[in-house]
Parts: C-alpha cells; sequence; structure tokens
C-alpha cells in the first residue's frame, strides 16, 4: 500500500508543478490525470470536488493551448497579407525621411522643408563622410527640393552609390535653419529578413515606416 500512496503522491507532485506551466504542453496535462486515477488509493480515493476542479482546470489549459494557437495562425496571416502588400511598393517612385540618396546614372534627388527663408551651403558627402560637391544657395520657406548631377567638385563624376546631403544655412537674423531632409527615387527590391520591413532603392536601403509619398512612375 506503501507504494500505491507514493506514486499518488509523485503523480500530485507532478501536478503541481505542471500546473505553474499551463502553456507548455495539453498532453502532458491528460497523462498526469490518467496516471492520478490509475495510481488512486483505493482506501484513500481523490475527493469528488477536488478531482472536478482539476477536470475544469485541464479543461481551461486545453482552450487557452488552442486560443494561442488560433492567434498565432492569425498573426502569420497578417504578417503574409502585409508581406504582400510592401512588393507593390517594388516599381514605384517614393519619397522617405532621411538625409541620404542614390545616386544612380547621373542622378540622386532629396526633397527638404524649411522653416524660414535662409542662405548657404547645400553639402554632398559619401559613404567616408568626405565632401565630394558643394552649392550655395538660397531657399525658400516650406517645400524645397535639391537634385544633384553626380558632378563633384574637382569637375569629375561621382561613382554611383549612397550619398548624404547636409545643410549649413542661415536665415536673415543670422540664426541656423536646420531643413528635415528626404529623399527620392524609385524602389527596385525588397527585404523581409529583418523585423522592419526594408526597401530597397539601388544601394540604400530604406525602413517601410519612413516612407512619406507613393506614386506610380510615369511611362
Amino acid at each position: 500500500m506503501t507504494q500505491v500512496t507514493g506514486a499518488t503522491s509523485a503523480a500530485s507532485s507532478g501536478t503541481t508543478s505542471a500546473s505553474q506551466s499551463l502553456s507548455s504542453n495539453y498532453e502532458l496535462f491528460l497523462s498526469l490525470l490518467t496516471t492520478q486515477i490509475q495510481y488512486q488509493d483505493p482506501l484513500d480515493p481523490l475527493d469528488s470536488a477536488e478531482y472536478t476542479k482539476q477536470l475544469v482546470q485541464y479543461s481551461s489549459v486545453e482552450q487557452a493551448i488552442q486560443s494561442n494557437q488560433h492567434l498565432a495562425k492569425m498573426v502569420e496571416a497578417m504578417q503574409a497579407g502585409q508581406a504582400s502588400s510592401y512588393v507593390n511598393y517594388i516599381g514605384s517612385d517614393i519619397t522617405a525621411s532621411g538625409g541620404t540618396a542614390t545616386l544612380s546614372n547621373g542622378k540622386a534627388s532629396w526633397s527638404f522643408g524649411a522653416a524660414k527663408d535662409a542662405t548657404g551651403s547645400i553639402d554632398i558627402k559619401d559613404s567616408a563622410g568626405n565632401t565630394v560637391y558643394s552649392k550655395e544657395v538660397s531657399v525658400s520657406a516650406g517645400s524645397n527640393s535639391f537634385d544633384w548631377d553626380g558632378r563633384n567638385n574637382s569637375g569629375g563624376t561621382a561613382p554611383d552609390g549612397a550619398y548624404t546631403i547636409s545643410f549649413n544655412l542661415k536665415d536673415g537674423s543670422g540664426s541656423k535653419v536646420n531643413p528635415s531632409a528626404e529623399i527620392k527615387g524609385v524602389v527596385d527590391g525588397l527585404d523581409l529578413s529583418t523585423d522592419t520591413p526594408v526597401l530597397k532603392i539601388g544601394d540604400l536601403t530604406v525602413p517601410v515606416s519612413a516612407v512619406r509619398t507613393v506614386k506610380a512612375v510615369s511611362s
């Protein structure tokens, strides 16, 4: 009889431990329940109220696990739908927040907003931070754009690649003006290998969250 009592105690202990991890495996709960019934002490059977309580608990665990499985499938379906929608960006002309644009076929473009009329210089820097082109400009308050044909300060042509625009502008009172830059380009690729989907414009990567406008490319 001692062996039966010991087995019952072990099963009860296992049940308590499993109950602390309700999301692990429902089959484990069924196995514990079957074992507990099989090795019950005939002279001291499990109280019917306690037995019913455990059955309700197991049922709740099963429902919770099934709900989690359904939610996981819903999340997968939503992610698949989002991935499909991101593919629609390919071939589209976009603007996105950020100061780095791709020089391709002798053209790189930026848009930027200025809070005030200002004068000063615009500098274009390569990926190493070297200034390859500078130009004195006057900008108006509001939306502006800057197109670069790839010519550098030496009169040569810069190689295709990623370049960053920077501003050294001041208003009429001499206060510095810091425009907010946006890039423009045609999306030619999509990277879904990370948590944040990334669009590709040549060698340039643009997070989808940075996109501000999208339009079809004119034929």
